[in-house]
């Protein structure tokens, strides 16, 4: 059963979803005028917004949220993995998906902000459920899509962070993986417990700082080691097109650097399989338009994969511990690459990293799961608290067990949720380029842009006109 499982997964994504992903993030750029190279500064002005409205949370803390699911332990381990599997020029595609994905982002998250809507609770709520079911009138598929999610985000992701914590703290600081998953319980109930506010008030505190001091250890280890920068920059982009084997042996041909390079990419950054729109939805945009959210949350597939994926990868390759078929890969590589440069020192580092991020990852994860919940009707008290009860008992027992198996499953049921999100997202894509317009030519006459939904007939019926109407905050 194990193995139908694996060959499933792996041809799921290895012969079909990844070239929709690039196909899909193509169709974007292009149809959006390259939105991800020309505005991207626009990005950046979009995120010093402020939740005026007490339904709905700053552009900073839904950006904090969705890099916290985004930035796991994938980013420290997982790069790790695509090199000893491909290569250097590993980086490299990983550079091209997630410019590609940065236009997908923009995408998912638009429509997820422009058809929220405002709950009996008077908060927002919204994602690729919401608009799968209003935008395309297709309410079974944006409910098999919220099992989906919770099933992944809520459950087996979190199950898998868990474990890779438990096994950083065994091989780091030699603490038993039982008494990790209770310390990690413990410390997960608490905030899980406060509530999505409080859920972002640690977020927005936690990633931001650990992100800016991984990357500050990264550009000192560049800056120590500046002169054979170049040379390594050169031998991603030759390892990336097969001019010279990487590292030798067929891990770095031009088909295992590009295949591993694209699968880390978008594995990390999320984009396209309607994750980090269940986030964006809750956001009170400044300006008031749907395109500004969109906006943010491309700007966190630049952060995930062009900054922190680059960094470890980066951090690896100039330790000179990457070598083919010797079988160190994964948490264990990272670690040692730091090693080569901090001493012990590496050994710590690596360990608080992957906790902090690992951790910022489930409380990210769970804010899905409890979005998909109230799409699904389940959002009582009663409810919330047997999806947190669960997923605290998931963050014990992947603790402490192997979940190769059960992440094989959850690789199916993702790419049950892309191939949903991504169909929707193509066809509400006439939404998606006139309500980008819209934010741009406002842009250009100068005016801080402003959703009006009745410039957008179309529109009408599936939009809520009580949230996106003129000086509606």
């Amino acid at each position: 059963m194990g193995d139908v499982i694996s060959y499933s997964s792996y041809i799921i994504w290895n012969y079909i979803l990844i070239y929709v992903l690039i196909g899909v993030g193509l169709f974007f750029t292009v149809k959006l005028r390259f939105i991800q190279v020309l505005y991207f500064s626009e990005m950046w002005r979009a995120l010093r917004g402020k939740a005026a409205d007490p339904g709905g949370i700053s552009p900073f803390q839904a950006l904090a949220i969705s890099l916290a699911s985004r930035v796991g332990t994938g980013n420290l381990t997982g790069v790790a993995l695509a090199l000893y599997l491909g290569g250097p020029g590993t980086v490299f595609w990983m550079w091209v998906v997630a410019s590609l994905g940065m236009a997908t982002a923009y995408a998912e998250s638009m429509l997820a902000q422009l058809y929220k809507i405002r709950g009996v609770d008077g908060r927002y709520r919204g994602g690729p459920a919401f608009y799968i079911s209003r935008g395309l009138h297709a309410p079974k598929a944006a409910a098999v899509f919220s099992i989906c999610l919770i099933i992944n985000f809520g459950l087996i992701f979190n199950a898998v962070q868990a474990n890779s914590i438990s096994d950083v703290m065994e091989g780091a600081l030699n603490i038993p993986k039982a008494a990790s998953g209770a310390m990690l319980m413990l410390l997960a109930a608490v905030v899980l417990f406060g509530g999505l506010r409080y859920i972002a008030k640690v977020v927005q505190v936690v990633m931001p700082i650990m992100s800016v001091s991984y990357l500050l250890l990264a550009l000192s280890i560049i800056a120590v080691n500046f002169s054979v920068v170049p040379d390594l920059l050169a031998e991603i982009v030759r390892s990336a097109f097969g001019v010279r084997e990487a590292a030798g042996g067929i891990a770095g041909s031009m088909a295992a650097a590009m295949l591993n390079g694209v699968k880390r990419g978008f594995f990390s950054n999320e984009a396209g399989m309607g994750s980090a729109p269940n986030i964006a939805a809750v956001a009170r945009p400044d300006p008031h338009h749907p395109a500004a959210q969109g906006l943010v949350q491309a700007l966190g597939v630049f952060i995930d994969t062009i900054l922190i994926c680059t960094a470890t990868a980066i951090i690896i390759l100039l330790s000179g511990v990457l070598e083919p078929g010797s079988g160190l890969n994964g948490a264990q590589l990272t670690q040692q690459a730091l090693s080569v440069h901090l001493g012990d020192a590496g050994r710590y580092f690596i360990a608080v990293a992957i906790f902090c991020f690992a951790f910022a990852s489930i409380l990210g994860n769970y804010t899905y799961a409890e979005n998909a919940m109230n799409y699904l009707g389940a959002r009582s008290r009663f409810s919330l608290t047997l999806l947190r009860c669960f997923v605290l008992a998931t963050i014990m027992w992947g603790s402490v067990t192997h979940v190769e198996t059960v992440f094989c499953i959850a690789d199916i049921t993702m790419g049950i949720m892309g191939a949903i999100n991504l169909t929707a997202i193509l066809l509400l894509s006439d939404a998606v380029i006139k309500v980008t317009y819209d934010y741009f030519h406002q842009r250009k006459e100068g005016a801080a842009p402003e959703f009006n939904l009745a410039s957008f007939p179309d529109l009408r019926g599936t939009v809520d006109s009580n949230i996106w109407s003129p000086q509606r905050a």
